[in-house]
């Protein structure tokens, strides 16, 4: 709303403002400049109601169960975001705990398959006599107990999403076979000789370095091109800043909840704790032990001790002297290194003088390359 007005103009102007006109126009009218206010009027609408989109994505979009504040997982969310619409191929690289299926879940339902089934198979955790049964299905009387016709997991994906996790631990052979349906979409049931279409997008992921097992002959290179038409890294948990302490808040909330007694808060040692620990088992691990303390806590705050952080060495800030002197080791061991040896070249390349790198190598115990 916007008043124009050519009477006692300030008095005006505010009681059009405080009863929500967006702006205030004194009389006598130039159009130029009417339209100048309309159009800025309609600008900031816009602007506003595309907020409000964007606000809605985050809080139910695809993408509204990964927690993370890091620009390394946002970047992983934007790529996540940017593939899901198309129908490539895409293979999912992190260690275990990462959050893999999490972003394959948001690349489904980002996807134009949303409205279809999203279908999830872990290959690392079904013996291998049982895996192509499980992907392919199976024709009564196939083997024994296959008392009747059953679809395999690629069929329950139709129009949807197939998610294979650990696909590096497919077996050569149920390789060759998972290769044919990817590229003709066609599979034959266990013990049958029909051959069904199927349409489904394959999604895979696996914490293996899948071309040292190229090299080594245990991965079939033509199946890897095939599933990695888009390869996305997840970086571990060690690696996204301050995103611990975010999950650890995240699950404290969904573990505590309205459970009367239940801690509130983590106090400042367990919140130093979970920033300095290297996380090995990442998200799943932070998260089971964040279950674990909302159990074992006694008081409101939940201590480093209730997450089994307090004699964790990885949670000992190490001293100003002890970072500086890591710092310089690390630096003079590479220029040491770029130089081959040379303590001139070396004392250049640090912008130091030679005396002064010689009192740094005994200080610092460094080895010099011969």
């Amino acid at each position: 709303m916007i008043v124009a007005s050519g009477h006692g103009a300030r008095d005006s102007a505010r009681r059009a403002i405080a009863l929500g006109a967006w702006d205030f126009y004194q009389k006598p009218v130039e159009i130029d400049e009417l339209g100048f206010i309309v159009g800025r009027a309609f600008h900031v609408a816009a602007l506003e109601a595309e907020n409000r989109r964007l606000l809605k994505l985050e809080a139910g979009g695809p993408l509204a169960s990964l927690v993370t504040g890091s620009e390394a997982m946002l970047k992983v969310a934007a790529m996540v975001r940017r593939v899901a619409p198309t129908d490539v191929s895409v293979l999912l690289l992190g260690a275990s705990g990462t959050g893999k299926e999490v972003l394959a879940r948001g690349l489904h339902a980002a996807s134009n398959r949303a409205g279809g089934p999203f279908v999830a198979i872990n290959c690392g955790a079904i013996p291998e006599t049982l895996l192509e049964a499980e992907l392919f299905g199976y024709e009564r009387g196939a083997f024994t107990g296959a008392v009747k016709t059953t679809e395999g997991k690629i069929e329950l994906a139709e129009g949807g999403t197939l998610f294979l996790d650990e696909v590096g631990d497919i077996p050569l052979p149920l390789q060759v076979k998972l290769l044919r349906f990817i590229q003709e979409r066609v599979i034959e049931r266990v013990g049958g000789r029909k051959a069904i279409e199927v349409d489904t997008r394959i999604v895979c992921a696996t914490h293996r370095n899948l071309k040292k097992m190229i090299a080594d002959g245990s991965f079939r290179d033509d199946l890897y091109y095939r599933i990695a038409e888009v390869t996305i890294a997840i970086p571990p948990l060690r690696e996204r800043e301050g995103d611990a302490v975010l999950l650890a808040n995240h699950f404290l909330k969904r573990y505590a909840g309205d459970r009367p007694g239940a801690p509130t808060r983590f106090a400042p040692a367990a919140l130093a704790a979970l920033g300095l620990h290297s996380w090995p088992g990442n998200v799943r691990e932070l998260e089971n032990r964040v279950k674990r303390a909302v159990i074992m806590a006694d008081g409101p705050a939940i201590t480093a001790a209730d997450l089994d952080l307090a004699d964790n060495p990885d949670t000992v800030p190490p001293t100003l002297r002890e970072s500086r002197m890591a710092s310089d080791r690390k630096a003079v061991t590479a220029a040491l290194t770029a130089a081959g040896g040379s303590i001139s070249q070396a004392a250049k390349l640090l912008g130091i003088s030679r005396p002064t790198l010689y009192d740094m190598i005994r200080e610092l115990a460094i080895e010099v390359p011969g």
